[in-house]
C-alpha cells in the first residue's frame, strides 16, 4: 500500500511539474517530460512484480520468479487480465505448497476472469485435468482436456495432453479406487 501512495505522489508531482512546464514557455522540457509522466501513469496499469516474474520465467530462474508472484498481496485490485495472470501463475508455481484444492480454486478463478491466450488457456484446463483425474474425477479430466486439446492451437501440448489421455484410460474409476481404499491395497479374492 505504501508503494501504491507514493506512486500516486510521483505521478501528480511529476503532472503537475509538467504543467508548470508548458506553462513558463519551456516546450523542449515539457515534451520531454510527458515520457516520464506517462511511464508514471503506466505503472499503474501494469504491475511491476508481475512484470519481474515474468522476466525471470524467461531466463528459466522458477524460485526468483515465484518469489516475486508470491509477493504480490492485493492482486484484486489490478486490472481483471493481470489478476487473472497472477492467480494462473500462482496456482501453476506454488501447486505444491498449497495444495490440490487451494490450485484448482485459484485455476478456476483465473479461468472465469479470462486469460488472454489460448496457449494459457490450455495449459490451464490441462493442469485443472490432472488435478481432477488425481481427485478422482474422471469424466471431469477427460472433458477438461477435450477442451485444453481446442485450445492448443499451434500444438505445443499435443504429446502432453496425449500422454495424459492415455494414462486417464488406464486410471481405475472412482469406485475402483473406493474399492481399493476399502480392501487396504489389496485385491479382492475371486472364489
Amino acid at each position: 500500500m505504501t508503494g501504491f501512495i507514493i506512486r500516486i505522489a510521483l505521478t501528480l508531482s511529476a503532472l503537475s511539474f509538467n504543467v508548470w512546464l508548458f506553462a513558463t514557455g519551456h516546450w523542449g522540457w515539457g515534451i520531454t517530460f510527458i515520457l516520464v509522466t506517462g511511464l508514471l501513469v503506466a505503472s499503474f496499469f501494469r504491475n511491476e512484480k508481475m512484470i519481474w516474474a515474468l522476466y525471470q520465467m524467461q531466463k528459466g530462474d522458477q524460485e526468483k520468479a515465484k518469489k516475486f508472484i508470491n509477493k504480490i498481496t492485493h492482486p484484486q485490485f489490478l486490472p481483471k487480465k493481470q489478476h487473472a495472470y497472477i492467480l494462473y501463475l500462482q496456482a501453476l508455481m506454488n501447486a505444491q505448497e498449497i495444495g490440490f484444492n487451494q490450485s484448482e480454486t485459484l485455476l478456476r478463478k483465473a479461468l472465469s476472469l479470462g486469460l488472454r491466450t489460448s496457449e494459457d488457456n490450455a495449459v490451464a484446463r490441462m493442469h485443472l485435468a490432472g488435478i481432477c483425474a488425481q481427485s478422482g474425477r474422471k469424466t471431469e479430466a477427460v472433458s477438461l482436456l477435450g477442451e485444453a486439446k481446442k485450445f492448443d492451437k499451434k500444438g505445443m501440448l499435443r504429446d502432453q495432453i496425449k500422454m495424459m489421455q492415455q494414462q486417464l484410460q488406464m486410471a481405475p474409476s472412482k469406485n475402483q479406487m473406493r474399492m481399493a481404499q476399502m480392501m487396504g491395497g489389496k485385491k479382492p479374492r475371486m472364489r
